[in-house]
């Protein structure tokens, strides 16, 4: 009887396992794909009901199969005549969704590759329907393809850019607090959409994260915190092993920073002939050609949403460089080594009597590419100061940096930045300023720098450092060329007694008879006709852009110029005073719209900087008379 049991049991077992054995898909029962040629099925062979197997990783680094159902072609959804696959995955997928980091997972009918899973639903489903990319699509990427498309998720492209005058201020905190105003504007979904490719955030803060958020949203992409920065993300160098690494359904990871902190954008990979790779099934940022480090990766683990599903993931090393950006996907060689620039940050907590109460110190490389490497160099400075906060509302933060570049030219910055009434907090004003100088560099109309390596350093002083001029006095208002006349002047600051400061200033000796100024004025004030012009020129070539840049006045100095009723041409990084009537319309006449002279009807001739180690603030004009 037992045995009678016992053989029933057994035999209704392997029944279930034939009928489970029948209804797997084919490719799921054989070895994960490897690198290396692979027969390809055509669009026009696929139709629906047909069984498919993709391949991605849940947990760590092994992909796993995943059965798919065909369900049909979408026509012309990348385009005329670019379809898409319709498919419905099962497995772990029902579970998880179509989630955040499977873009690329490659997807086989019989061993061949049809193409890469890539778009999803764009709202809530109880089922995991995908869109896959053919595989025709993918392998027309072109290396050698230099045209730039003209939808790239840049932060230039945002409509919040043309918010404000660039002239008035900083065009990348314009940028910044334009996107958050318009981040509750409700989104227009689509049917399906490419998956998301999670930007990965490891140690930065949630502050900073949900400070540059609308800025990324508004570009159309997911920003994930993440925890600490890879360990292996150190060096832009391929690690040993490259050559065997990135099969068919592993993780891949774009690097835009690492080091002591990263950013990256994780996918799936879809094809490898051991040389060139192929991945995501969609575009990445699509800016075309690029040249960007590509690193394996770890999946930690898979959140399951229907709303928001993502994979959970860590890049590790580095073992090649990313060459194209295309609507179809990224591609990458393996090997290859990407340019990167080195950046060094300290930033120090101050005692009142400027001695050092803590320190941090900062390693990375950014990503080069001229309309990214500017905002990820305010996202990475903004970073590091929540680092070190501990006097958040009466803080004031003084930046000095280094630019250098390649052929010995560079720059060299100050700044100070005070918390107060402001719509921003002061690092990122402060973060902002900092990458607003990267902007002015990488998008002059002439040449790109080769920067060689950034260092910065930022130091926190325990109270709020705002200086208002007030008022000034000059011991005689008739003087004579030549004269040396004592002149002092009054500042107001955010809290305490009045700052005196006296000075002596020398009449110069061709000095014209008549009625001048003496304006003492803070640092915009100074550098207002000089920004127009460089502005006024779309053809500013880099020398003249640093030039430009170095010539600027830091706004922790107070300057003292005498004003003098004649005119003043302005061109380019130049300053031109005191100009005849005669030679001023020989410069105006026949110049192109693109450089022109902006003049002024007065002549202001600096005499020197008075340093404070406050923001200065104002301006205040006292009359002379030279006899």
């Amino acid at each position: 009887m037992n045995v009678r049991i016992a053989a029933v049991l057994l035999g209704a077992a392997a029944g279930a396992l034939s009928a489970a054995a029948a209804e797997a898909p084919r490719a799921s029962i054989v070895d994960r794909p490897k690198a290396g040629k692979v027969e390809i099925m055509p669009l026009k062979d696929i139709k629906p009901g047909m069984k498919a197997t993709a391949w991605t990783v849940f947990q760590g680094t092994v992909p796993e199969p995943v059965p798919v159902e065909i369900v049909g072609r979408w026509k012309n959804q990348w385009g005329p005549n670019q379809d898409v696959i319709i498919g419905k995955m099962g497995g772990k997928a029902i579970r998880t969704n179509v989630a955040g980091g499977m873009s690329g997972s490659p997807v086989y009918i019989d061993g061949k590759l049809i193409g890469a899973i890539a778009l999803r639903l764009s709202v809530f489903s109880p089922d995991a329907v995908c869109g896959i990319t053919p595989i025709e699509e993918m392998l027309d990427i072109n290396d050698f393809d230099k045209s730039r498309p003209f939808d790239a998720k840049t932060p230039e492209k945002l409509k919040s850019a043309q918010a404000g005058d660039a002239a008035s201020g900083n065009s990348m905190l314009q940028q910044l607090v334009s996107a958050g105003g318009a981040a509750g504007l409700i989104p227009q979904n689509p049917m399906m959409v490419p998956i998301e490719t999670p930007l990965t955030f490891s140690g930065f803060s949630e502050a900073t994260i949900s400070a540059f958020t609308p800025l990324l949203h508004e570009m159309g992409i997911t920003a994930v915190q993440s925890g600490g920065a890879g360990s292996a993300l150190h060096t832009n160098k391929p690690a040993p092993g490259w050559e065997n690494s990135l099969n068919p359904g592993d993780p891949i990871a774009g690097v835009l920073v690492d080091g002591d902190k990263s950013i990256t954008g994780l996918g799936t990979v879809t094809y490898n002939d051991g040389h060139r790779v192929l991945a995501f099934g969609h575009p990445f940022f699509n800016l075309g050609p690029i040249d960007m480090p590509m690193s394996k990766g770890e999946v930690l683990m898979t959140l399951a949403s229907q709303y928001q599903p993502n994979k959970m993931a860590n890049a590790t090393e580095i073992v090649g460089a990313l060459h194209q950006d295309r609507h179809s996907g990224i591609m990458g060689i393996l090997g290859s080594e990407s340019k990167m620039i080195p950046v060094s940050v300290r930033v120090r907590a101050l005692r009142e009597d400027e001695s050092v109460a803590r320190e941090k110190n900062f390693h990375f490389n950014v990503f080069v590419h001229e309309k990214w490497t500017p905002s990820l160099m305010m996202m990475t400075l903004a970073d590091t100061l929540s680092d070190l906060n501990e006097f958040t509302d009466e803080a004031t933060y003084r930046l000095a940096g280094k630019i250098e570049m390649k052929g010995g030219s560079g720059l060299s910055l100050s700044t100070m930045q005070a918390s107060g009434e402001l719509p921003v907090p002061a690092p990122t004003m402060l973060a902002t300023w900092w990458g607003d100088k990267f902007n002015r560099l990488y998008l002059n109309n002439v040449n790109s720098p080769d920067i060689e390596r950034v260092s910065v350093t930022v130091d926190l002083l325990p109270e709020r450092r705002i200086a208002a001029i007030e008022n000034a006095w000059v011991g005689s208002p008739d003087v004579r060329p030549g004269d040396v006349v004592p002149v002092k002047v009054f500042l107001q600051p955010y809290r305490g007694g009045t700052i005196e400061r006296e000075f002596k200033i020398k009449i110069p000796e061709g000095i014209a008879r008549g009625d001048h100024r003496i304006v003492l004025s803070d640092a915009d004030t100074v550098n207002r006709m000089q920004n127009i012009a460089g502005m006024a020129n779309r053809f500013l070539d880099l020398p003249e852009t640093v030039s430009l840049i170095n010539q600027e006045r830091s706004n922790n100095k107070l300057y003292v110029s005498l004003v003098e009723s004649s005119p003043t041409a302005y061109l380019d990084d130049k300053t031109l005073p005191s100009l005849p009537s005669s030679v001023l319309n020989v410069m105006q006449a026949g110049r192109a719209a693109t450089r022109s002279v902006v003049t002024s009807p007065e002549t202001a001739t600096e005499q020197m900087a008075l340093p404070f180690d406050y923001v200065v603030t104002g301006s205040y004009s006292l009359r002379i008379h030279v006899d």
